[in-house]
C-alpha cells in the first residue's frame, strides 16, 4: 500500500510475495513486481519473474526455497522485457513451465488454473498490449494485473500493439471480475505498490481515460489542417506537461487514441 514510504516489495499476504526487481525508471517506476503464490506442498507460482538479471531471479529462486518450495508454475502478464525478459535463464534455473507472452498452451477467458490449489483465474485483458493478462486469486481477494493497472500513475497504450478499444473493455472486465468477488478486493499492479481497492484505482484509471479521449477530441479541433503529424500536436497539447522521456508513451497512447476515434 502506498504511504509515502519508498515501495521495497515484500510480503503482501500470508501466502503471496514480492520480489522487486532493481529496474526502476520512468516506464518500470519501482521496478519490476515478481509476484510468488504460495500454495500447499511446497509448490509456488510465480508471475513475471522479470527481466535478464542473474541477481534478480536468483532473488526470486531463493525466496521461494525460503519456504521450502519449488516453483511449479511460472507466468507471464505479457511479453515485455521487463516482466519476461529473464524467462529463458528463469527455466534454466528452476525447470519451471512457463505460460503466457506466446508460451504454452494460450489462456482462455476465465480459465483456473492450479485449480487444486491456488485457483488462480485468468483474466484476458489485451489493450496495453495484445497479450496482456490479469489474475484473480480469489481466496486471498487479490488482483494482479500486470501493466494493465499500475500501482502508481496510469499505463501507456503501447500502439499499434496495444488498443484502446481493447484497454477500456478490460477494465470493465476487471471490474466485473472484482464484483463477482462479493466484497473488496485488492491490487496487486506489476509496478509500484500495492492498494487495498483495485475497485476504486481502476474507477479512477476509466474516468482519467475519459478525461483524456475529452482533451483528445478538443485538440484535434484546435490542429492546423497542415499539420501532417496529428499525434505530435496532440501531445504538445494534452501532455506539454509530461517529461521528455515518457513523451514516448505519451506519443503511442495517443495514437491510440486517434485510432480509437476514427472508428
Amino acid at each position: 500500500m502506498s504511504d509515502g514510504t519508498p515501495w521495497r516489495g515484500g510480503p503482501v499476504t500470508d501466502t503471496v510475495e514480492i520480489v522487486l526487481c532493481n529496474n526502476p525508471g520512468p516506464m518500470s517506476l519501482d521496478g519490476t513486481n515478481t509476484y510468488l503464490l504460495f500454495g500447499s506442498q511446497d509448490r509456488a507460482v510465480v508471475v513475471d519473474p522479470g527481466p535478464y538479471d542473474e541477481e534478480h531471479l536468483a532473488a526470486v529462486r531463493d525466496a521461494a526455497a525460503a519456504r521450502g518450495a519449488s516453483v511449479a508454475l511460472t507466468l507471464l502478464t505479457h511479453h515485455h522485457d521487463d516482466h519476461a525478459g529473464g524467462v529463458d535463464r528463469w527455466v534454466e534455473m528452476t525447470g519451471s513451465p512457463v505460460r503466457g507472452a506466446g508460451r504454452g498452451e494460450p489462456f482462455a477467458q476465465g480459465e483456473v488454473l492450479d485449480e487444486q490449489d491456488l485457483g488462480i483465474v485468468v483474466l484476458l485483458t489485451p489493450g496495453h498490449t495484445s497479450d496482456s493478462v490479469s489474475f484473480l486469486v480469489p481466496q486471498e481477494n487479490l488482483l494482479l494485473t500486470g501493466d494493465t493497472v499500475l500501482g502508481r500513475g496510469t499505463t501507456v497504450v503501447a500502439f499499434p500493439d496495444g488498443d484502446l478499444g481493447d484497454y477500456l473493455d478490460s477494465l470493465e472486465r476487471l471490474r466485473t471480475a472484482i464484483a463477482g468477488q462479493g466484497g473488496t478486493v485488492a491490487l496487486a499492479p506489476a509496478h509500484g505498490p500495492t492498494h487495498p481497492d483495485a475497485d476504486a484505482v481502476i474507477a479512477s484509471y476509466q474516468q482519467h481515460r475519459q478525461e483524456r479521449l475529452d482533451q483528445v477530441r478538443a485538440a484535434l479541433g484546435q490542429i492546423d489542417p497542415q499539420d501532417t503529424d496529428a499525434a505530435d500536436a496532440v501531445v504538445n497539447t494534452v501532455y506539454a506537461d509530461v517529461p521528455g522521456q515518457v513523451r514516448p508513451a505519451a506519443y503511442a497512447t495517443v495514437r491510440a487514441t486517434l485510432d480509437y476515434l476514427s472508428r
